[in-house]
């Protein structure tokens, strides 16, 4: 049986490494020794699920190395802005033909790559796919059914991987979208920060609703701008994958949110956290590819304005109903 190494030992990369021991030999590399050694001796990895246990199966190790050589398959779940220098150091240790899964869910800074593109740019060779959906952590590894859609652009390959990651609880659905499934996972964190600063500020559930619809048409617009397929924002990758991160407070873009709009600092927020929250550096990344592509991301721009901590979240939003009525629904054209 093959054996899958998971890079990426936050909350998500172990949930699924967990699940995975289930149905293969799994290896997660830690970056840090002492979180591997926590989880070979105790099965628990309290500093990301604290008052959970592992599956007894898994094996966990701080050697990129070490963990890579002789796996069948790697699952990346390290944050978008480190994808690119740890992929950079497990490459020459991969089999040839390995196929790579992206679990992060972000776009790398500058370049504004997907982190598949930056799996096609150096691992050329390797098939490379992307593992999304709306799913918690805790409430997976808790056992609570949840879907998630595993999309690459062979069909046929991602339906020989599926049982690898599948349990009965977890349902994984195939999807030939990388785009559009990599995009909604991406800007639904930043529609996220928006939802939980109002929920700081204290609107009611109608104005977060309100703003979720009009979130998924921003993103949607940009997601097809940029290839994606108009049904898979509607899907699993895109509306419910929006809905759990704007909804929870397990989210960590949720609860970024929320404290802004409660008045804390970016700063005093973010360092008082143990993971990183996608789309405050997605944000910034979102608004430059709407530029590029000539389209209007209101809420992404008066986000981005409270990010930089030049707009009060309350006067955001004021701004939000001050603009123009648009035609609902909107052209994707």
């Amino acid at each position: 049986m093959q054996r899958v190494t998971v890079v990426g030992a936050g909350s998500w990369g172990t949930t699924i490494a967990s699940l995975v021991s289930a149905n293969a030999p799994t290896r997660l590399w830690c970056r840090r020794p002492e979180v591997a050694g926590e989880i070979n001796a105790r099965a628990t990895n309290e500093q990301y699920l604290p008052g959970f246990a592992l599956a007894p199966p898994l094996e966990a190790g701080s050697d990129l190395a070490a963990a890579v050589t002789g796996a069948g398959i790697v699952a990346m779940a390290v944050p978008s802005h480190v994808f690119r220098g740890v992929l950079e150091e497990l490459v020459p240790h991969l089999g040839p033909g390995v196929p790579v899964i992206s679990l992060s869910k972000g776009l790398e800074q500058g370049s504004h790559r997907r982190m598949s593109e930056i799996v096609e740019e150096l691992a050329p060779g390797h098939p490379v796919g992307v593992l999304t959906g709306p799913n918690l952590a805790r409430e997976v590894l808790a056992g609570s059914p949840a879907a998630a859609v595993l999309a690459m652009s062979d069909v046929a390959a991602a339906e020989r991987l599926v049982p690898i990651f599948a349990l009965e609880h977890f349902r994984v659905y195939v999807g030939h979208d990388v785009v559009g499934c990599e995009l909604g996972g991406a800007l639904k964190n930043v529609v996220a920060l928006a939802v939980g600063m109002a929920e700081g500020l204290g609107l009611a559930d109608n104005s977060r609703a309100a703003l979720i619809t009009r979130g998924l048409a921003e993103l949607t617009r940009l997601g097809v701008a940029m290839g994606g397929e108009p049904a898979t924002f509607a899907g699993l990758a895109g509306l419910g994958d929006l809905l759990a991160t704007c909804l929870s407070p397990q989210s960590r873009n949720h609860h970024v949110g929320v404290q802004l709009g409660r008045g804390r600092t970016l700063g005093e927020i973010t360092a008082a956290m143990q993971q990183v929250a996608e789309g405050v550096k997605t944000a910034r990344v979102v608004l430059e590819l709407a530029a590029e592509h000539g389209l209007e991301m209101p809420i992404t721009s008066e986000l981005c304005a409270v990010l930089d901590g030049g707009r009060d979240p309350g006067e955001a939003y004021r701004n939000l109903l001050g603009r123009s009525l648009r035609p609902e629904p909107e052209p994707l054209g």
